[in-house]
This record gives structure tokens, C-alpha cells and sequence, in this order.
């Protein structure tokens, strides 16, 4: 019997719907082999807890992530963010955390010996500009006897802030190589002015009411300022060991600084990317990448 012109229609329609139907099922087949990989990753990556302190480094650590991924190392950073070191420490000592990177040399080593923390240095990060910042004086010349000058309460810091203000010639110090003078170490006060101790955390909120203040960049940039907005800003020398008390770190407890994870994270936080991440902040990157 002679095949119709409506049959044939027919067949070829048939043909294209097991076409169709066939490159359904192998989209159906991709995604589902994607999605499965996914989950795989998921369900085996390490999820670090990561103690930071303002968010003013947030663009560093995506950055740190995104080497992580790129090296497919499964391990997914969280982040803890705190207003103050101090409960960042202590969260990392009762290991509620599982790293730290928000403090330097000379801070971690005070909270050590204070405290009697079992923390080890795992990585070094950057040096940050610690600058005297003011809403009332555009000169060092303005200030007069009586001015306030706000500077952080916590002891290395309080004695970098007094090296700041001795270099800026404010004040002077006995000793300005000291490595954390107190207000009892000023020998001389030539512009008359007063210093005031607080937590730095609430240094920039005092300015209305303050000739000056100083404290940590966090802070600065967390509050919408640049460093380049100090009043006046010491020198920072990458390669001096004056420095090296206020080289930033990463912190982990002792009995974990040979933890493999840990050492994935330092390297991919001391890549050139992350470097130009710690730059956009007005830091000085303080690792040979």
C-alpha cells in the first residue's frame, strides 16, 4: 500500500519529538551530574571560623575566598565580626573561633601575657596607618593649652598613640623608642594638651567635642574616613623594625598552628591579589607577595 503525504508528516513529527526528547533528557542528565558535584563539594568542604574585628577587611577575605575556590581547596571561610579585640580573643580562646586576623604584634603579645592565651602567630598580614585625625583643626599650629586629644585605652595601642603625638611634636616623650610608653613617660607637653584615654571604638564619635583623636584604620574606614583625611599621618616604613610591633597577624591557638586548613588560608591570603585588596584599604602589605 503507497505511503501518504499525511503519513509521512507523521514520521517526521515522531523523529522530532524523540529529538527533542532526547536532548531534554541530556540537559536533565548535566544538570543533574552539576548538581550533584555541587552538593559533593559542599557536603565535604571545611568551613573555617574567621574572627575579624569592624568590616572594613571584608573586600581582603573575599578576596582571600575567592584564591581558595580558584585553587579548589573546598575550604568555605565564616565570618565573626566584633567591635573589639578583646572579645575576639576571648572567643578564639574559649574556640568559638578558629583563627583571628584583626591585631598586631605588640597587642597580641600584651593580651598574651595579660591573659596567659595559648595563641600562636600562623601568618603576618599588613602594617595599618595609625594617624591623628581632627573636625576642628586643618594644622598642627592650631592647637592650643587645654585641647583634648582622644587616643585608644588599651596599653600598646595607648603607647603607639603617644609616639604618634611626640613624632607629630605635640608632646615628648623620655624615650620615643620605648616599645609601649605610658602617659607617665611624656617628658615635656610644649602645645599644653590634654590626653584623654578611650575605648577606640568611639574615638571618631568624640571628635565634635574633641581638639583630635587617634585610632585604628578600622575604624576610620568603617566610619566612611580615609586615612589620607588625617590631620597629620607618621611615615610608615615596611622595612623598619620599629615597625614590627604593629605588623597585623593571623592568630590560632597553639594546638592548632601546624593545622594543614590553616596553612591553605595564610598562603592564599599572601597572594598578589589579596595585596591589592589590603592596598585599596590604605594598608601596607606586610608579606613578599
Amino acid at each position: 500500500m503507497a505511503t501518504t503525504t499525511k503519513d509521512r508528516s507523521k514520521v517526521r513529527a515522531k523523529r522530532t519529538l524523540y529529538v527533542i526528547l532526547a536532548a531534554v533528557v541530556v540537559v536533565i542528565a548535566i544538570i543533574g551530574s552539576a548538581f550533584a558535584y555541587q552538593n559533593s563539594q559542599a557536603s565535604g568542604e571545611t568551613v573555617v571560623k574567621v574572627g575579624l574585628v569592624g568590616n572594613s577587611d571584608d573586600n581582603v577575605w573575599k578576596a582571600v575566598q575567592a584564591q581558595l575556590d580558584k585553587e579548589h581547596a573546598n575550604i568555605k571561610l565564616e565570618y565573626k565580626t566584633f567591635q573589639d579585640g578583646i572579645y575576639t580573643n576571648q572567643a578564639l580562646s574559649n574556640k568559638e573561633l578558629d583563627i583571628t586576623a584583626f591585631q598586631h604584634y605588640a597587642f597580641l603579645n600584651q593580651e598574651i601575657k595579660d591573659k596567659g592565651y595559648k595563641f600562636t602567630v600562623i601568618g603576618n598580614t599588613y602594617i595599618s596607618p595609625f594617624n591623628l585625625y581632627s573636625d576642628k583643626y586643618s594644622s598642627l599650629k592650631d592647637f592650643k593649652a587645654g585641647d583634648k586629644v582622644a587616643i585608644p585605652n588599651n596599653a600598646t595601642n595607648l603607647g603607639r598613640a603617644l609616639k604618634v603625638l611626640d613624632s607629630a611634636g605635640l608632646i615628648k616623650l623620655q624615650d620615643s623608642s620605648a616599645d609601649n610608653p605610658t602617659v607617665d613617660d611624656v617628658a615635656s607637653n610644649p602645645s599644653g594638651i590634654v590626653i584623654v584615654p578611650n575605648d577606640p571604638a568611639s574615638i571618631l564619635n568624640l571628635l565634635p567635642d574633641y581638639a583630635a583623636g587617634i585610632t585604628n584604620t578600622n575604624f576610620v574606614l568603617d566610619a566612611g574616613k580615609k586615612p589620607s583625611d588625617a590631620l597629620y599621618a607618621p611615615k610608615i616604613s615596611a622595612t623598619s623594625k620599629s615597625f614590627k610591633p604593629y605588623v597585623n597577624v593571623i592568630v590560632a591557638n597553639t594546638d592548632q598552628k601546624n593545622n594543614a586548613t590553616y596553612k591553605k588560608i595564610v598562603d592564599a591570603y599572601h597572594t598578589s591579589a589579596v595585596a591589592e585588596q589590603i592596598k585599596k584599604n590604605s594598608n601596607i602589605p606586610f608579606f613578599s607577595k
